[in-house]
């Protein structure tokens, strides 16, 4: 069992002010497996104060030392794949599959950085002006668990790419994954101040990120409700914010599709990351008059859905990261049964055999209605909904009928038609048959799905003032 009892200040493993103490359980078998000492509202500004110090000489870098500094990072973080990856499947209980693929991840984050910064104009013209792009000054990240360190490599990255400098408050339910990228970073031999870390609560540290006077700038990832929380926040001084949220994401299969292939990559990618996944394409939108074949492609489907211990690299869906949002998901099986929507696999409770952990069976329902709350709300685990359209017009009305706008899927034969249809949708990224990710490409979501954008030159911008000087 591991114990970690230090933050990340100033370039030091420092010791805490806080002593609250945060148990790591496994969420495969309810095992601890460390624990975790809760940093304070002390250690969050020594933090903060470390960090604007450095921003007075890591802001003035040139783009040749920023891209330097990106890869040592890498290959740092490329050193310790195995444990990495090992880790996040201890702690948070990701399958193999996309723990592995979340390392890459990672190490893209880094990669793609200095792609942008190669080509990126931090001196433009506009009119005569002279437009000078500006680091906005020191920077709160604030992540997740359900990809964590993913969503630090990325939000850094983009930081040391704009010349400032962070205070991260990770998840503490991810403490022994964060440990491991801290000395990481470390190795790296960053410069003093310029990355710092405490472990702790968000009503504590997180809380302190926000009010500070003197972070400038809040990246975070997360759930809609608290991303207002930190919105309401950050606007008494006037702070910078990104915010990644909540997703309810609509998965049009167009009637002239190949529903043999649809249909399976549909269930798939419903459960993408056992369904802990802010873009997993929950609500499937398929023709009424395909819905008895649907419903049969969905059920042959589910019975190849691996559910069960997240090391093997066969599983599909692992445990949920704790027994509290395990009952979430529960409590939203049970809901979408009252709403009168059909069962048509999994339903409420374990899988046989895996009740010792936080598993949720892979579970479907037919016959939704787009107003019932199970379609309407973020569940956070494999649920899939599968909603009837009319046609064409109907299909993007109920796509577009939700709060969230993050992330939307449209499938058909005809790639014209299927991008008439993506261009119709209120949703910060489209894919257009099948699952994609560009690294360069901005993401972020409409409407109650986030402000702003991250990855690429879009993200970039997010970290900086433009600055206009008048000759």
């Amino acid at each position: 069992m591991k114990r970690i009892d230090t933050a990340y200040i100033d370039g030091k493993f420092t010791a805490l002010h806080g002593t609250e103490i945060f148990d790591l359980i496994n969420p495969s078998n309810h095992e601890k497996i460390g624990e975790v000492v809760l940093g304070d509202k002390t250690d969050t500004q020594k933090a903060i104060a470390a960090a604007k110090t450095a921003f007075k000489t890591f802001s003035k870098t040139t783009v040749e030392e920023r891209i330097e500094i990106l890869g040592n990072l890498k290959r740092a973080v490329e050193k310790r794949e195995n444990e990495l990856i090992e880790t996040m499947i201890l702690e948070y209980g990701g399958t193999r599959q996309f723990c592995t693929m979340s390392f890459q991840n990672m190490l893209g984050s880094f990669e793609h950085m200095i792609e942008t910064l190669r080509h990126f104009g931090f001196e433009r013209k506009a009119g005569k002006t002279l437009v000078q792009m500006t680091s906005v000054g020191v920077v709160g990240i604030i992540t997740p668990w359900n990809s964590s360190n993913s969503f630090i490599c990325n939000k850094f990255a983009t930081a040391v790419a704009a010349g400032c400098t962070v205070v991260v408050k990770p998840s503490e339910m991810s403490a022994l994954q964060t440990q491991l990228i801290i000395e990481c970073f470390h190795e790296a031999g960053l410069p003093d101040g310029v990355f710092n870390v405490v472990n702790g609560l968000g009503s504590v540290v997180g809380h302190e990120i926000v009010s500070h006077p003197d972070v400038a700038k809040i990246s975070f990832t997360g759930s809609t409700h608290t991303g207002k929380m930190i919105a309401k926040g950050a606007v008494d001084s006037m702070k910078r914010v990104t915010l990644e949220l909540g997703g309810k994401s609509p998965n049009i299969i167009l009637e002239d599709a190949d529903f043999k292939k649809a249909i399976p990559q549909a269930v798939f990618g419903a459960y993408m990351n056992s369904g802990q996944a802010c873009i997993a394409p929950t609500r499937l939108l398929v023709p009424q008059s395909k819905l008895e074949e649907v419903n049969q492609l969905v059920k042959e489907t589910v019975l190849q859905v691996v559910v069960g211990n997240p090391a093997d690299e066969n599983t599909h869906v692992g445990p949920m990261v704790s027994e509290k949002q395990y009952e979430r998901v529960q409590s939203y099986i049970q809901l979408g049964l009252d709403e009168g929507a059909e069962l048509l696999a999994g339903g409420t409770g374990k899988p046989e055999g895996l009740e010792d952990g936080n598993f949720v069976k892979a579970t479907v329902f037919t016959n939704v209605r787009n107003d019932m709350r199970i379609a309407q709300e973020e569940i956070f685990g494999p649920v899939l909904s599968i909603i009837t359209y009319q046609d064409e017009e109907d299909a993007v009305a109920i796509a577009n009928d939700t709060e969230y706008g993050l992330a939307a899927y449209v499938t058909s034969a005809d790639e014209s038609r299927a991008l008439k249809v993506a261009s119709q949708i209120e949703a910060g990224r489209v894919c257009v048959n099948g699952f994609k990710h560009d690294p360069l490409a901005p993401f972020g979501g409409f409407k109650q799905s986030g402000v702003g954008r991250e990855f690429g030159t879009y993200g970039l911008e997010e970290y900086l003032e433009p600055k206009s000087i008048l000759i």
